[in-house]
């Protein structure tokens, strides 16, 4: 499995251009994903020049190496000319819909599997309040939100 990871505001707090204080249990669990699952973990950012050395720095003072930076590949250059979108199976980013959850319950939802189905995480909605159980119909999409 190949995991992009965001670096401001998902490994470290946003003070950029500076390097924000470490998230706690950010890098622990992204060693521990590794070590536990032998995922590919892709640095994903904004930064670059300095500011991405520092961040790819930071982490690898923290024992953290990323199998490539901003690529899909270790080789992969910017005179290559691809698309910056990453082939990545899944991303980790202080800007996903309902934010940044808890590095615990990240990893517990990639260790289970579960990272697709993220409602049973941490929406306080269960599926049946979406769906008509026993008549066999669903609810509309506005209906669903707005009741």
């Amino acid at each position: 499995m190949i995991i992009a990871v965001d670096f401001d505001g998902t490994i470290v707090t946003h003070e950029y251009p500076n390097i924000g204080k470490e998230i706690p249990f950010a890098i622990a669990t992204l060693k521990k994903l590794q070590e536990d699952f032998q995922l590919r973990l892709i640095l994903w950012t904004v930064r670059e020049g300095k500011e991405l050395d520092e961040a790819v720095e930071f982490c690898r003072s923290r024992g953290l190496e990323f199998y490539a930076v901003n690529a899909n590949y270790p080789e992969e250059k910017p005179e290559h000319k691809e698309p910056r979108k990453l082939k990545a199976d899944l991303f980790i980013d202080d800007r996903n819909l309902g934010g940044l959850p808890d590095w615990g319950i990240i990893y517990n939802m990639i260790a289970s599997g579960q990272h697709f189905n993220i409602g049973s995480f941490f929406s306080p909605y269960n599926n049946d309040e979406f769906t008509n159980k026993g008549s066999g119909k669903k609810k509309g999409f506005l209906k669903s939100i707005f009741g």
